[in-house]
Formats: C-alpha cells, structure tokens, sequence
C-alpha cells in the first residue's frame, strides 16, 4: 500500500520546507524484480496543478546536494518532482566503487513503482510523465525506456540521461524519446558506447544524442574538477563545463516541454 508520510525538511539534501517524503512499493517489471519498498521525496511547484510530472534518478552517488538543485530546477520549470532513494532500501548510500550491488536493471522496478504512484496523485497530468537522470541515474533512464519493460504504458513519456553508462548489447529496445547528453572525454562513461548504440537502434530516430568535445563526466555539476575512484580503485576526472552545461541545461528544458506539456 502506498504510504504518504508528512512534511519534513530534508536537512541531508538541503531541502525546502516544502518537500514532501513519500514511500511507494518497488514493482516487478520484465527483468528487472521488485526491491524493498521505495522512499523518496516529491518537490512541488505552488498551487493545486494537475503538473506533468518528472522522475529524478539518482547518481552513483545516491541523493545528494545534485540530486536538490536539479529537484528545485524542474519545479521552477513547472513539473512536480520524485525523487526516488534507490539506494538506502537495499543497504548503501553509493555505488560508485560498487556497480554491481545495484544496477539500472534493478532501478527500473522502482521506476515503474515511482510512476504507479504518480498515477494517482490529482496533481499530476496522466500520462505527461518524464525521467531524468545523470551517470548511473542517466543508465536507469536508458534502461527504462527499453520496450520490454513497457513503462511506456504506465505513462512515461520521455527520458533525458546525462552522461549515461551506455549498454549496446542490451539496451538497443529504446521505445520512448530519449534525450543523450555525453562528454567526448568522459573516462568513466565513454561517448563512443553511446554512439554505437545509438546507431544500432531497433527504432532509428527516437534518440537525440548531443556529444560535447570538451566535457567531462558530471560536466553539469557547479563543483571544482576533481578525481574520485570508481571500481577496482580507477580514477575518473570530473570537471564541470561552462559551454556544455549550460547548452545541455536549455535543451533539456525544451526536450521536456516537447513531450510533457
């Protein structure tokens, strides 16, 4: 049963008052199997709506400060926000050293959990649901648009991942738009599996992937350039982008209000 909790302030992610903690079953969809139930937090524009509604996945890095700016941007926006915790339920806060202890596949349960109880909230438009996501956020989203998870029919509309960890082998079953933002010097999520995906899709034409020359993993993220280790204790350099972040900020905005409004 889905559960509605009070309003709290969110002093971990440096929310506002506003913010409302909420928890939801994860549901088995395909491959991917429920997990525990899932907890998250809704970010609400003023006013009784109904809203389109956009699903905020998640870095390697769980919910965080990044996971706070881009809640609070959607809503300036105008979309109502979840943000799922897909981490804490299954016992971590990260996984960036740790892929395998959760995986994008294993995130699409709680996608599909996340837009069941989107669906009955009066303050979201039917239908007009999006995700986004960035690294492994960015992963979940590519694999939620797969069409055999059919989340299309639960009311995805539309994806935008940022810097995704790109999959060809198994990800090729796009069936929603997608938005792909990736740096052509990522050394953590390498643009060039992107592009081999991209251009092995069953569906041409329902990918619109941007590659920025410069940039970086977390080309987004307004924080100094830095190394931090992924797994078996590689390092990654991160660095935020002054031309492509900025660029990636506007098409996603006019992506979302393409599909959403």
């Amino acid at each position: 049963m889905i559960r509605l909790i009070a309003f709290v302030f969110l002093v971990l992610l440096g929310a506002p008052a506003w913010a409302q903690s909420v928890s939801f079953p994860s549901v088995t969809v395909g491959s991917s199997q429920a997990g525990p139930e899932v907890k998250g937090w809704v970010y609400k524009p003023p006013g009784n709506g109904p809203f389109p509604a956009i699903i905020l996945a998640h870095s390697c890095a769980g919910t965080n400060t990044h996971t706070d700016v881009w809640g609070k941007l959607l809503v300036s926006w105008g979309y109502l926000v979840l943000a799922p915790d897909s981490f804490g339920p299954r016992g971590t806060k990260a996984v960036c050293t740790t892929p395998g202890m959760v995986t994008p596949n294993m995130r699409v349960a709680d996608i599909a959990g996340a837009l069941d109880y989107l669906a009955t909230r009066p303050d979201v438009v039917k239908g007009k649901v999006g995700i986004i996501g960035h690294s492994h956020g960015g992963s979940t989203v590519i694999r939620s648009a797969q069409r055999n998870f059919g989340l299309a029919q639960r009311g995805l509309a539309a994806g935008v991942a940022y810097y995704p960890g790109c999959n060809p082998q198994f990800d090729g079953g796009i069936d929603i738009p997608v938005l792909l933002l990736a740096g052509d010097k990522d050394d953590w999520t390498p643009a060039d599996r992107c592009r081999t995906l991209v251009s092995g899709l069953s569906r041409g034409g329902i990918v619109d992937a941007v590659y920025y020359p410069n940039a970086y993993h977390s080309f987004d993220s307004r924080v100094a350039d830095r190394n931090v280790p992924g797994a078996a204790g590689k390092q990654h350099h991160l660095a935020y982008d002054p031309s492509a972040a900025p660029d990636a900020e506007a098409r996603t905005r006019a992506f979302f209000a393409k599909y959403l409004r």
